[in-house]
């Protein structure tokens, strides 16, 4: 399947509760269950690394490239948010993913927030725009 032409970068700037955040999405030409599915199996190594996820609330993930966190909320279907931490930074933030039907397809969402400042807001976009086009291009 193909991804339809929708790859918006989101959020921007800091915001007075939650830090530095960004966001970006894209819609892809595949029905949201097929969608879901994927990203909570085959595409984790996609958006998350490699190792072990449940999407389980309370579920502590370590993955080999030094990323951990905790599940925070779990939504079937729809989205789930976890805490996000590499190796080398000094705080946690909040990592979201989500998806949502639309007309053409499904839109797939990463949220990132509690982002330290400008510098690491611009570090994470460029990561998170590579993680959206290789989300996509599965499809």
């Amino acid at each position: 399947m193909n991804a339809a032409p929708d790859k918006t970068p989101d959020s921007t700037g800091p915001k007075k509760d939650a830090g530095w955040e960004v966001g970006v999405r894209e819609t892809v030409a595949a029905p949201l269950p097929v969608v879901w599915q994927f990203l909570l199996s085959a595409g984790i190594p996609i958006w998350l690394g490699r190792g072990e996820f449940r999407a389980q609330k309370g579920f502590q993930y370590a993955m080999a490239d030094g990323v951990r966190g905790e599940v925070r909320s779990y939504t079937e279907g729809s989205k789930v948010r976890l805490s996000w931490r590499p190796e080398d930074w000094p705080h946690d933030t909040v990592l979201m993913i989500s998806v949502k039907e639309v007309e053409t397809g499904t839109t797939i969402a990463i949220h990132h927030e509690e982002l330290a400042d400008r510098a690491e807001r611009r570090m994470m976009l460029g990561h998170w725009k590579n993680v959206i086009e290789d989300l996509a291009a599965a499809f």
